[in-house]
């Protein structure tokens, strides 16, 4: 991977800023994200923060290499303290993190949101949390996209503001992912009922105590929850 040719995961990212977005990508790492996004022309001012100073120079030294310096700013910054008032950033993007993390982020300094119109999040794991973090923020959910890379099954969640109203289901799975039900959807969530059919065998013969009943009546409710969402064969 590099600033012309982006992983797939990252390439969704792109696809989903809308042309001529100012964009702040937190956690940008390299900064292949915003680097692409300027040579594909598709925005021309971007924001690249990151925290740590190691991947924080990587970014720096990959803008100055991409001839970019003009188009994006690199700051080392925690999360959203990388944008500025004056930036006029207009969509956010976060990627390879986990979805709890994500959330924390975006609650830490809310304020720097305000002129935000598209959030793209790609949480490694915990996308329902995301999905919970933006009923009760007043953000909904725009698209949504399940892919694979490399063994692993990623989610990229596209959120704009407004209201939106999801079931419990739908918080867990995606309404969006649960209604094209793709062959990595398909296999994501079946993965996820044997687990928790092992842990629930795992658990038969232990001790009848008050969170072993609390887990198994938790465990068999997310398994229907999801048998719901799932071609016949797979349940």
């Amino acid at each position: 991977m590099n600033a012309q040719k982006l992983s797939k995961r990252l390439e969704a990212v792109a696809s989903f800023v809308p042309t001529g977005a100012i964009v702040a990508d937190i956690g940008s790492d390299h900064a292949y994200l915003p680097c692409y996004l300027i040579h594909k022309g598709i925005v021309n001012k971007a924001i690249a923060g990151e925290v740590v100073k190691g991947p924080f120079e990587s970014a720096v030294k990959q803008v100055k290499l991409e001839g970019l310096e003009e188009s994006i700013t690199v700051r080392l910054a925690d999360g959203l303290e990388a944008i500025k008032e004056t930036d006029g950033v207009n969509t956010v993007t976060i990627a390879g993190m986990g979805g709890p993390l994500i959330v924390s982020i975006l609650e830490k300094k809310p304020e720097l949101l305000q002129t935000v119109t598209r959030l793209i999040l790609q949480p490694n794991i915990h996308a329902k949390v995301i999905r919970e973090w933006a009923l009760a923020n007043g953000w909904a959910i725009l698209d949504e996209v399940i892919l694979k890379e490399d063994e692993k099954i990623y989610e990229i969640l596209v959120l704009q503001r407004g209201d939106m109203e999801l079931s419990e289901q739908e918080i867990l799975l995606g309404k969006h992912l649960m209604a094209n039900k793709s062959d990595v959807f398909v296999e994501k969530w079946t993965k996820e009922i044997q687990n928790w059919r092992r842990v629930l065998s795992s658990i038969e013969q232990a001790e009848e105590t008050s969170d072993i009943v609390a887990k198994r009546k938790e465990l068999l409710h997310l398994i229907e929850l999801v048998k719901g969402a799932l071609p016949n064969e797979n349940r």
